[in-house]
């Protein structure tokens, strides 16, 4: 229980750092800016115009969150290095992996509340040009929120051993990569060479696979989003997340700070 109450606190200050972080509300302002101008870019197609409204409103609340979870994220412990104020937290009864797991539940409820805020604007303008709603398109914002959850414990890994820019390089690289390893997956299975194969498929299994929360299509489209694929989403999201939190915890606790 005291632990939990130590995870707790450090995570509440970190929500109250990160509102006070001018960049979240810049990434969020362009947003809001991108899902509102939906509607115009929408008009100007005579065929799928909801298709199109929504497809964008989604595609920016997906690029947007991940931005904000990325450079706000691999900030998060350099700037405590920085300041010398990582010292005075853990000379309290407080661990290092105490100290990670506050920082990483901090800017996720930071994320999911932003994440909140972008819905509520996609489902205003979606209302206002008419555009339908449904329980998939609930279904397929819930699941950008794993997926941000996934993304703010890669960025904390990153940032537990390196500074802001490499993290954000190897972050942005794996957030990337993550949308692309089925495809990459697929050419690999498709050449002569089975070296390449291999190598394919273990890099599959090893980096994220960020699709397994994308259900745009669907939910853009109205097609049903089968529960299967809904229950593999989260436990493929709580378990890639504990793996990473695990791996950054296991190095923060050996990194030297002097």
């Amino acid at each position: 229980m005291n632990r939990l109450v130590r995870i707790s606190a450090i995570a509440a200050n970190t929500l109250r750092e990160a509102i006070r972080n001018k960049l979240l509300y810049t990434l969020l302002g362009f947003s809001l800016l991108m899902i509102a101008s939906g509607v115009a870019l929408a008009t100007l197609s005579y065929v799928e115009v909801d298709e199109i409204l929504q497809d964008m409103g989604m595609g920016a609340i997906r690029f947007f969150s991940a931005g904000i979870a990325i450079f706000v994220g691999i900030g998060l412990i350099h700037n405590e290095v920085d300041r010398r104020t990582i010292f005075t937290i853990l000379s309290k009864p407080v661990s290092r992996t105490e100290f990670l797991l506050g920082k990483w539940a901090g800017l996720t409820f930071t994320i999911w509340m932003q994440l909140f805020l972008m819905a509520v604007a996609f489902v205003v303008v979606s209302r206002l040009a008419g555009a339908p709603l449904g329980s998939d398109h609930a279904i397929a914002i819930a699941l950008m929120g794993l997926e941000l959850m996934v993304l703010v414990a890669i960025a904390t890994l990153f940032s537990s051993f390196t500074t802001p820019m490499p993290a954000a390089f190897f972050t942005i690289g794996l957030w990337l990569i993550g949308h692309l390893s089925r495809d990459l997956q697929a050419l690999g299975q498709q050449s002569d060479s089975d070296s390449v194969s291999v190598v394919s498929t273990f890099l599959f299994v090893v980096m994220p696979d960020f699709e397994v929360f994308n259900k745009t299509l669907e939910a853009v489209h109205g097609l049903p989003i089968p529960a299967s694929e809904v229950a593999l989403a989260i436990v493929y999201g709580l378990g890639y997340t504990a793996c990473a939190l695990v791996l950054g915890s296991m190095i923060f606790s050996r990194r030297d700070f002097k």
